[in-house]
């Protein structure tokens, strides 16, 4: 792998983990433009260092929210007592269990649908568009996370695995259109994340199917640092579009990309 092309993926991996384009499908779509070459089938370390640096940027911008959850599970645990912040943790990991079964049953089927499978990429993206078209359009609301809200928000997430299907626009998406307000919504979008991105980091640290050379760290520095930083600014930014309802031009977007993929099966 060439540094620039380390550098390339790592910003769109930063960028598209929390704009809601599809980061899954836009480095399918970056290995189809850079060459299938550009991330090599052996490198699973090369993804697992971008996710745990896009993993890290949620937790610097959330950083206040994160101490404050972990401060009142504490406290929750001295008092024997619910509140709010352990009733969030608890919306959290209800959040993770349909991503964990469908993640789980279904691993094998995903990593078929993946390499350049730019056709459905190109589908899946047009399905994000609508989304993001109707959720733009949802009435302002202050209504918070429930227990059930976090289980259908968390299939949004499962189904999220596909190629072409943001996470984050098709959480924030869900949420929203559950009634949920915006900036909860996109607050509860990126802190759910976390502990599956350390779980699945963990998943394939344990499973041994990690290889690394003394060669490969200079591409897996720069592809951490462009994913984190890059990373930094898109969750800041996605925040502040999610308040204003700005996710229609993402719609937009997704839908132009979505059909230049789909052209270029056909070229």
């Amino acid at each position: 792998m060439e540094i620039i092309d380390a550098i390339i993926l790592g910003i769109i991996q930063g960028l598209t983990e929390f704009l809601p384009v599809s980061s899954s499908g836009h480095l399918e779509l970056g290995k189809a433009i850079l060459g299938s070459e550009a991330i090599p089938e052996e490198s699973l370390m090369f993804t697992v260092v971008l996710h745990f640096a896009t993993a890290l940027s949620t937790m610097v911008i959330f950083r206040k929210d994160i101490i404050e959850i972990f401060k009142g599970i504490f406290s929750s645990l001295k008092s024997l007592k619910w509140n709010e912040e352990s009733k969030f943790s608890l919306k959290i990991i209800v959040s993770m269990i349909p991503a964990v079964i469908i993640g789980y049953k279904y691993e094998r089927v995903f990593e078929q649908l993946f390499g350049n499978n730019i056709l459905l990429v190109g589908a899946m993206l047009i399905v994000t568009a609508l989304l993001l078209f109707l959720a733009d359009r949802a009435k302002k609301t202050h209504k918070k996370v429930s227990l059930a809200d976090g289980f259908i928000i968390g299939i949004a997430q499962g189904i999220a695995m596909l190629p072409g299907i943001s996470r984050s626009g098709a959480t924030i998406s869900t949420s929203v259109l559950l009634g949920i307000d915006k900036t909860k919504a996109a607050r509860f979008s990126f802190l759910m994340v976390v502990p599956l991105i350390f779980g699945k980091i963990a998943k394939d640290i344990l499973s041994g199917e990690l290889t690394y050379s003394s060669t490969s760290f200079g591409y897996l520095s720069v592809g951490f640092i462009a994913a984190f930083i890059s990373g930094l600014f898109a969750c800041t930014w996605m925040i502040a579009l999610v308040k204003k309802s700005k996710l229609t031009y993402f719609a937009i977007y997704c839908v132009i990309v979505g059909i230049i993929a789909i052209i270029w099966t056909q070229i």
